[in-house]
This record gives C-alpha cells, structure tokens and sequence, in this order.
C-alpha cells in the first residue's frame, strides 16, 4: 500500500470503486452540497491513461509538444497548469497535494492503492467484486443493496440511492478528522 504524510491523510478521503459504480455522479453532488456550505473542496482524479486538455493545433499544445516543460493557459474564467513527465515518475500523491491550493477536504478519485481513509462506491450491477473485504482503510461504503452479513463493524453501511445519507456522514467524518488535526 502507498503511503502518504500524516497530515495529507487527515485532509484526503479516497472515493473508490470499480468502473461504472456512480463514483462520479456521487462526487458531483457531494461537490454541490459541500461548495453550498461554503466549504472549498478540490479533488484529484486519477487516471492510467494519456491525457490530452488541448487540441493539437492549440498554440498551449504546440509549445508543449516544442519542448516546454510546463505550460500554463490562463483565462479570466480559470486556468491550468500541463506539465509534461518527459519519462520521469509520475508524481506522489504528497507532490499533487502540495500543488493543490489548501482546502478544507481533497477527495482522491481512483487512489485504491494508498494508505488513506475511504469511501467506496458499489453497485453489485458492476459485474466487480467489493473492494471493502480487503482494504481496511474502506470507512464507509454507498451501495444500492443490504449490508452483508459478517461485515466488520468498523465499515459505515450506507444507501447510494440516498445521498444525504452519503453527505451526513462525509460530514460528521471531516468533523471529526479536523477536531484530531
């Protein structure tokens, strides 16, 4: 399992969960609801595969593809920073943190390997088998079933079809994570 530093982890909940389990439809309204209480919230998403922000013809992509190690696009609306791995590691998840501007949570999209609390999304439709039986770090799981019988006691059962119920204890979670911090 990947680590990450203490004090990250206190700030991070990992959403996790197989494709196709409603994690990103969850994760916009638990956004929604969070942003509405006046709670900056930033989310990293993971992904395996090669990512492309820019049409090839964009002046940003052609600078980066002439050799720019980073290129950042600005606008009045937002903006973004693409840099450019040229071969090195993929970065830890304590450097994106550290790149991210500091925020009450950071909820991790796809982290399943990391050593951080979670919350898993799962829909038994998925075809996929739980993650929750073998990773510890699984707090809470948002299903569209009963709980299973013999699960340990320690994991938060949770309606995904209600997802105030998935709000109130992402809530009371942070609530508790910052009186620890």
């Amino acid at each position: 399992m990947q680590q990450v530093s203490p004090a990250n982890a206190r700030k991070v909940l990992g959403v996790i969960g197989t494709s196709g389990s409603g994690k990103t439809t969850l994760l916009e309204y638990l956004l929604a609801q969070l942003a509405a209480q006046g709670l900056k919230v930033n989310v990293i998403k993971h992904s395996h595969h090669d990512l492309q922000f820019e049409p090839q013809h964009k002046d940003s992509a052609r600078l980066r593809m002439a050799g720019a190690a980073e290129v950042m696009v600005g606008s009045p609306y937002r903006y973004a920073i693409i840099h450019e791995l040229r071969g090195a590691p993929e970065p830890t998840l304590d450097e994106q943190l550290a790149r991210m501007s500091p925020a009450e949570l950071t909820l991790l999209e796809g982290f399943k390997s990391y050593a951080i609390d979670k919350l898993e999304v799962y829909r038994v439709e998925a075809g996929r088998a739980p993650l929750y039986p073998h990773d510890e770090r699984v707090l809470a799981v948002a299903a569209d079933h009963p709980r299973p019988e013999g699960l340990r006691d320690s994991v938060t059962w949770l309606d995904l079809n209600q997802p105030q119920q998935v709000l109130a204890w992402l809530l009371t979670h942070l609530k508790k994570n910052s009186a620890a911090a």
